[in-house]
């Protein structure tokens, strides 16, 4: 799941569980979803499986829904869902230095890429999510960047402006690797517009934290301090923003 914002038909469930979600209430809004049913039970292991990945927290809880979810799964279309799923949970685990699972990553995702067929709705997360595999635990950059562009150009032709937000950021992360800081600032200003035009606040500072990164000062340092209002607004979340916006130690460049 990646989700856009609006709901088809102004949903008032979806509406609320969306509103939920971007503010960092994952588990209230997972509360509100059917579990006897393939749809509900694959969203609500989405929304679980991203708090894991928000707040290193929740994993057993994310298992147990992943689990049910998979048990639901009777179409190809369900079962390359889950396996996505199955995959980003693997992800974060090993990202977050919880387990060690990213052979269990690789081999979920490539089995969602047998299942989602290309052109797909499902298949730009799941590029985009190949992608994030290739460059934070694989340090593979060329193979990531392909990734996100195909995801980019799959969220263009399904409207998917959540993932275009994630797809801008981090095509702008490898070009600031890169030392392209028009084409950086360029991507991260993009991501930003568009979290705040969908109202995601979960993401909004760490979008801010990194359009700083490619501005002047005193540009930068009010981005900055935006973000950290955010960042502390929701409790701390993303847990791994705080490192970015630690100050630098007396005497120490910042990275």
């Amino acid at each position: 799941m990646s989700g856009n914002g609006t709901t088809p038909g102004d949903d008032p469930l979806q509406t609320a569980v969306w509103r939920l979600r971007s503010r960092a209430c994952w588990a209230d809004a997972a509360a509100l979803l059917p579990v006897d049913t393939p749809a509900g039970a694959l969203q609500r292991a989405s929304l679980l499986v991203e708090r894991c990945l928000y707040t290193e927290r929740g994993w057993q809880e994310a298992e147990d829904a992943l689990r049910t979810a998979e048990a639901l799964a009777h179409t190809d279309e369900e079962r390359g869902a889950a396996a996505c799923e199955r995959g980003q949970l693997a992800y974060a685990a090993t990202l977050h230095r919880v387990r060690d699972r990213a052979d269990e990553a690789r081999a979920a995702l490539g089995r969602a890429a047998a299942l989602i067929a290309p052109g797909a709705a499902g298949r730009a997360l799941l590029d985009f999510r190949r992608g994030l595999l290739a460059e934070n635990l694989t340090h593979a950059p060329q193979a990531a960047r392909a990734a996100y562009r195909r995801a980019h150009a799959g969220a263009t032709a399904h409207p998917d402006p959540l993932l275009l937000s994630f797809t801008w950021r981090h095509l702008a992360g490898l070009a600031l690797r890169d030392g392209e800081l028009n084409e950086a600032r360029h991507g991260f200003a993009e991501s930003l517009r568009i979290l705040e035009e969908l109202g995601y606040l979960v993401g909004t500072a760490p979008a801010l934290a990194s359009l700083a990164q490619t501005e002047p000062e005193p540009e930068a340092s009010r981005l900055r301090e935006e973000a950290g209002r955010l960042f502390r607004l929701l409790g701390g979340v993303p847990t791994w923003l705080a490192r970015q916006l630690a100050p630098p130690e007396p005497g120490v460049a910042s990275a």
